[in-house]
């Protein structure tokens, strides 16, 4: 029984030693920064420059995380696809779905949105309030998120 046992904790360090060798971040030059996500920054955050560019490979997940000069954070997926954007203050119009935009105008008429994040199979936004709102991929009001 105990070769059986010391095999087995080799193969749990083993995999441990892999997967946790596996979690990179790389600060990368601006100038490496893809193409589709100048554009996406020069379309929506035109007054803003990049202030760092870091290439992130956890696992078999890549994503590219930006932060602009004004502190708003943009998350890529490895198709360069936005999945997050957090601020301090109101985010642009143009990065928010119109539904979502005209629910939050119509029920929180006081309130901006300051966060959107693309989690899994739905949307969450934060208002400046604090509060959370989930709504499907059709931007159709799910829930109060807590």
């Amino acid at each position: 029984m105990k070769p059986a046992k010391s095999f087995m904790t080799f193969l749990a360090l083993a995999a441990t030693f892999m997967f946790s060798s596996c979690d990179k971040e790389v600060i990368s030059p601006v100038s490496e920064l893809p193409q589709e996500i100048t554009n996406y920054i020069t379309t929506h955050f035109p007054s803003n420059s990049v202030v760092q560019f870091l290439e992130d490979t956890d696992g078999f997940i890549k994503t590219y995380d930006i932060v602009l000069s004004d502190g708003i954070s943009l998350e890529f997926n490895r198709k360069k696809e936005i999945i997050n954007i957090d601020g301090s203050s109101s985010l642009p119009s143009s990065v928010i779905p119109a539904k979502i935009s005209e629910y939050v105008s119509g029920q929180y008429p006081g309130n901006s949105i300051t966060d959107w994040e693309l989690d899994g199979k739905n949307q969450q936004i934060e208002l400046d309030n604090g509060l959370d709102l989930e709504f499907n991929m059709n931007g159709d009001f799910l829930r109060i998120d807590n």
